[in-house]
């Protein structure tokens, strides 16, 4: 998984976090978040997922620009009532991945189900694993 760089808002930023926990909003309410991301590697692709609950897929924008794929978007806070506590955070969110040189763009594919985001990110054909053969045609072993 070495390919697929995570570009963490919290060490490219290192007050980031410092920020994020002193902004306020009405009665002291975060507004911003860093959704949580998970990316795990098959043989074929990577699949990343990013937990959005509450966050209407229109609100979501994907983009990719320069093997960069930045995904933002909001989540507007829930204003029919008086709150009592308010501990979800609401507001706008960033995050942004670097994806292997040679992914095609267009063959990503996103789906959007019960608050997480998945993105489905074909390995270009140069970075699947090859097999090698050792020996001579008589006697060939796979490695």
């Amino acid at each position: 998984m070495a390919n697929l760089l995570i570009r963490d808002p919290f060490l490219a930023a290192p007050f980031r976090l410092m920020d994020e926990l002193l902004r306020t909003g009405n009665g002291n309410r975060v507004t911003g978040f860093t959704p949580p991301v998970d990316v795990h590697e098959t043989e074929d692709e990577y699949l990343v997922k990013i937990d959005l609950p509450g966050v209407k897929s229109e609100d979501v924008n994907i983009e990719v620009n320069d093997s960069v794929l930045s995904l933002s978007g909001s989540r507007a806070p829930d204003e029919t009532v008086t709150a009592q506590l308010v501990e979800r955070p609401y507001g706008t969110f960033a995050r942004t991945l670097t994806l292997p040189q040679g992914v095609n763009s267009d063959s990503i594919a996103a789906d959007y189900q019960d608050g997480v985001l998945e993105l489905r990110i074909p390995k270009p054909a140069e970075q699947k694993p090859k097999k090698i053969t050792i020996g001579g045609a008589g006697n060939a072993i796979e490695k």
